[in-house]
């Protein structure tokens, strides 16, 4: 069926960005890159979560439609965008002062940024999560980590605005939700299968 394929190559496209975006953050984080490396990262890292953020959208909505599916997908997309705006300012930056230090006045305006990125992500990670709760291929397993972690994240941010969890003397649970994808993902992967044939009956 043309509607299947279809269905199974956007679920593909949803996994090969979900791994790029599971592993640019750790290389940007861990890794000495070039500049151009980094710098190409960070921008495709925003374009990369809202394209796996469609993936899981749909891979979801073949159980059966779902509102909050659809705002993961799209507070996911919002969150993608101020990431790559908050790294692409941190960079720029870093870059233009040639090794002195920032003032806290422009900290503070990544900081902000940072802030509103996670909760953003924390926001759609919580709609994906509520999506899980009934779906035959996710179901509690996946939901509960992904409820319980994104309601963390939240709840860390805003109580140590504006400075980050992991520099307030609290836990940063960034890699916990980075974590979580990754499975997610990997899930995605191992469903293809079913999701062909369900996409198969849709269009019969």
């Amino acid at each position: 069926m043309p509607g299947s394929d279809l269905t199974v190559r956007t679920l593909q496209l949803g996994i090969g960005a979900g791994f790029v975006v599971c592993f640019a953050y750790p290389l940007m984080a861990f890794v000495p890159l070039p500049r151009l490396a980094v710098i190409t990262l960070a921008a495709c890292f925003g374009p990369a979560l809202a394209v796996a953020s469609y993936g899981l959208c749909k891979m979801l909505d073949l159980d059966a439609p779902r509102i909050s599916s659809r705002l993961g997908m799209l507070l996911n997309a919002l969150a993608g965008a101020l990431f790559t705006a908050m790294v692409l300012v941190q960079l720029a930056v870093h870059y233009s002062l040639e090794g002195e230090k920032a003032s806290r006045q422009v900290i503070a305006i990544w900081l902000g940024l940072d802030v509103a990125w996670d909760a953003y992500i924390g926001l759609g990670t919580l709609c994906f999560a509520l999506a899980m709760l009934r779906h035959p291929r996710f179901g509690r397993l996946f939901a509960w980590p992904g409820l319980a972690v994104a309601v963390a994240m939240l709840a860390l941010n805003f109580y140590s605005f504006p400075t980050p969890p992991g520099e307030a003397g609290l836990v940063d649970l960034g890699p916990a939700v980075g974590l979580w994808y990754l499975l997610v993902t990997i899930q995605i992967w191992r469903s293809l299968a079913w999701a062909r044939e369900r996409s198969s009956l849709g269009a019969s």
